[in-house]
């Protein structure tokens, strides 16, 4: 735990309400500041391009990009041979080899252009989708960009604005009580956006959550699909519905069939998929239609066959990309870790850009409290852990997690202490970890592994009428 955290865990409430908003300001002007309009107005113009136009776009960004990787990114000019630098000059991006995740979290700095050292640089720290922490840097112009791109494709597809009050639902550790009786929720006053607790989530919860939502005229949803999935049965077993909402769109994991009927029946609008990643190289949004585009000027996205050939419509592959949005942390033909499906079918919304049939495996298992609360997003406990390489939660028993992970030079008692206490502020005391300390984790067929693994039996969900 940082020392702001645990400054933040011994405020009241009300004080604690007034440190998100203060921190809320500071990052209203870094998302939303300057140039952000501006961004905004850029993606909105090229969304009824047709696909010709965004093939020669592409191509022009390609053929900038990549020579300046070659010349100017230190770990591609030493990495890439005579010939891969040949072909970065010529733009061809398929001559090129596949980036893991290991070089980026082993030397963040690598990556960055030479020509732009001097750039400042929003380092965004996070554990990953499979566990595995990463740095991300960014420009401030960049941090704007994201969001803007956001605005246009994600919020405005579904009518909706980051304008408006928005939930959010994130690893942020909001309340730090585990044991607390709320308030679960903290009120960002400069953006009027409500932070939901994800580890507090039980059915006795359920109505101060809600709560929260009428109490500041929420008008959308954003964040992890599984805690608002969760939310939604609890709120059905209890007879209760959301008002006033007019959007979910939801992040983090796939969402299923069976959990977009519970969201809409709770919330009683629609449900938006976004499909990213934490180190914003892509981006695909549902549009009014609930397909799934791929925004071309985010980043070129590849979908592969084992051999590194392109997949055919429907056939499943794996995720590569090559982002087009931040550019100043370079990532070329970047193996994300998902394995998605091109869909050939055109879209009756009329957008030219690809469509992604089903993007696959990105559903995480939920940890129970031993009071029955539902935690997801679990892994963020190795969020700026430098001395863990990887690791899994595994939850043996209601009152037992084992914690496995893959150490790296300097790995000691004081790291194994704070995971134990990361968990525990989130489980309660009762709960044993055990840290175990291992070579390697496991990978499935696709080349990931299960960030967190759950052996206990889970409750059957509500049938929806």
């Amino acid at each position: 735990m940082g020392r702001l955290d645990a400054v933040y865990a011994r405020l009241p409430h009300w004080a604690q309400h007034g440190a998100v908003s203060l921190y809320g300001a500071y990052w209203y002007w870094l998302r939303f500041g300057p140039g952000y309009a501006g961004y905004v107005d850029e993606y909105r113009a090229r969304d009824r391009w047709t696909w010709a136009q965004w093939q020669d776009w592409q191509q022009e960004q390609l053929a900038e990009l990549l020579p300046l990787a070659a010349q100017r990114v230190p770990y591609y000019r030493e990495h890439w041979n005579a010939e891969q630098k040949a072909a970065a000059a010529a733009g061809c991006l398929r001559d090129l080899p596949l980036l893991g995740k290991e070089p980026l979290r082993a030397a963040p700095t690598a990556f960055l252009r030479e020509d732009e050292a001097a750039a400042r640089n929003i380092v965004t720290a996070t554990s990953g989708s499979t566990g595995t922490p990463l740095s991300r840097l960014l420009t401030v112009a960049e941090m704007r960009r994201v969001l803007a791109i956001r605005e246009a494709r994600s919020a405005g597809w579904a009518g909706v604005s980051f304008g408006q009050p928005r939930a959010t639902f994130s690893g942020r550790m909001i309340e730090p009580d585990p044991a607390s009786r709320g308030p679960f929720h903290r009120f960002n006053l400069v953006e009027r956006q409500v932070y939901l607790s994800a580890f507090h989530l039980r059915p006795d919860t359920a109505r101060q959550y809600l709560a929260a939502l009428e109490q500041h005229g929420v008008r959308w949803l954003t964040g992890y699909a599984v805690s608002y999935s969760l939310l939604a049965r609890m709120l059905i077993e209890q007879n209760l519905r959301a008002t006033g909402v007019r959007a979910v769109i939801t992040t983090s994991e796939k969402v299923t069939p069976e959990m977009r009927a519970v969201m809409e029946t709770a919330y009683q609008c629609r449900v938006f998929e976004e499909y990213s990643s934490v180190e914003n190289v892509m981006l695909a949004t549902e549009c009014e239609h609930g397909r799934l585009h791929v925004s071309p000027d985010a980043g070129v996205v590849e979908l592969l066959r084992e051999d590194g050939t392109p997949c055919a419509p429907g056939e499943t592959g794996e995720v590569v990309v090559t982002g087009l949005m931040c550019k100043h942390q370079m990532l070329i033909r970047y193996r994300l870790g998902d394995v998605a499906r091109w869909d050939a079918a055109a879209c009756p919304c009329g957008r030219q850009m690809p469509v992604l049939q089903e993007v696959v495996g990105r559903i995480e298992d939920v940890v129970i409290g031993p009071d029955g609360r539902e935690l997801v997003r679990f892994h963020g406990i190795f969020v700026n852990q430098p001395h863990v390489r990887e690791g899994q939660i595994i939850q043996e028993a209601l009152d037992r997690i084992r914690v496995k992970v893959v150490p790296v030079a300097g790995f000691n008692a004081a790291d194994e202490a704070d995971i134990t206490a990361r968990i525990q502020q989130r489980l309660g005391a009762q709960v044993a970890v055990i840290v175990e300390a291992v070579a390697e984790i496991p990978r499935t067929k696709a080349g990931k592994f299960q960030a967190v693994i759950n052996r206990v039996t889970q409750a059957a969900q509500p049938r929806i009428d």
